[in-house]
C-alpha cells in the first residue's frame, strides 16, 4: 500500500513509559486516502545501547531526544509495510544495525539490511527483549515484541483503532465496516479474512498470550497502559473461535 507522509508532521519527543522504555509520536501517515497514526519505541537495553523499534520521521528534536538517551545500535522494521524512514535512520546512525521482518527485503533492495527478525534467540536483545513472528497472513506480517522488564507488548497492524471524528463520507463507512474506529483498538476485519494459516497464526498467538503483559503499544492505535494480557485475550477472541 503506497504511504505518504503528511504535510503537517507532530513534532516528535520521547515520552517515558517505564524504566529504559520510551514512545513517540510520529506524523500522520496517508494510506490509500485514509490518514493512520504513528508511533515509535525506544528501549534502553542493560548496556546502554538502544532499540529503535518502528522509527518515524527524524526530526532534529526527535533525534536529539534519542541521542540523549544513548548510542542508536539497533533499528528495527517490524512490518514489511513500516519502512517509509528507515533511510534517513539509516544515513543518520551508520553503526547501527538494520533488521528485516519477513517480506522487507524484497521490498527494499536498496536499503543494506544486516539481520533478519528470526524467531528465537540469538538477537543482541534478547535477553531482555521477546519476540514473536505472527505468521500466516497474507498482507499484514509482523514481529510482534515483549519488553520484558516493563512487560510491554508491542504491535504494528494487526492492532489497530482511527478516531471517527477525523473520517468523513465514504471512508467512515469503510473504516467503521473494517473495525477500525471502534470503542477499543482491534484486528481491522481485512487483516481477519487475510489469515489462510490459521494454524500458524494460533501458534503465534498461544507464544503471545503467554506473556504477563501490563501494557500494549500498537502502531496505529492509543496505548493501553493497563491490563494487557486481559485485552490481548479480549483482541483476538475471533482467531481462537
Amino acid at each position: 500500500m503506497p504511504l505518504q507522509l503528511s504535510r503537517d508532521p507532530v513534532p516528535a519527543m520521547l515520552q517515558l513509559l517505564d524504566d529504559n522504555i520510551w514512545t513517540a509520536a510520529g506524523p500522520q501517515v496517508g494510506v490509500l486516502g485514509f490518514s493512520y497514526p504513528t508511533r515509535m519505541v525506544v528501549i534502553r537495553l542493560a548496556g546502554g545501547d538502544l532499540f529503535v523499534w518502528s522509527p518515524t520521521a527524524l526530526t532534529p528534536e526527535l533525534k536529539a531526544a534519542v541521542d540523549a538517551r544513548g548510542p542508536v545500535r539497533h533499528l528495527v522494521s517490524p512490518s514489511a509495510m513500516h519502512n517509509l524512514f528507515l533511510s534517513e535512520w539509516q544515513a543518520a546512525y551508520p553503526d547501527a544495525r538494520l533488521y528485516a521482518p519477513p517480506g522487507l527485503r524484497a521490498r527494499r533492495p536498496d536499503l543494506a539490511f544486516d539481520g533478519d527478525l528470526a524467531d528465537g534467540g540469538g538477537h543482541p536483545w534478547s535477553d531482555e527483549i521477546d519476540q514473536v513472528h505472527f505468521a500466516g497472513n497474507r498482507i499484514a506480517t509482523e514481529v510482534v515484541f515483549f519488553h520484558r522488564p516493563s512487560r510491554t507488548a508491542i504491535f504494528t497492524d494487526l492492532i489497530q483503532q482511527l478516531d471517527a471524528r477525523d473520517l468523513k463520507g465514504w471512508r467512515a463507512l469503510v473504516a467503521r465496516l473494517d473495525l477500525m474506529t471502534g470503542d477499543q483498538p482491534q484486528t481491522p476485519r481485512k487483516f481477519r479474512l487475510a489469515f489462510t494459516d490459521r494454524k500458524a497464526a494460533r501458534a503465534a498467538l498461544t507464544r503471545i498470550e503467554a506473556w504477563p503483559a501490563r501494557r500494549v503499544l500498537m502502531a496505529h492505535a492509543p496505548p493501553v497502559m493497563e491490563d494487557g494480557q486481559a485485552f490481548l485475550t479480549r483482541t483476538f477472541a475471533w482467531l481462537r473461535d
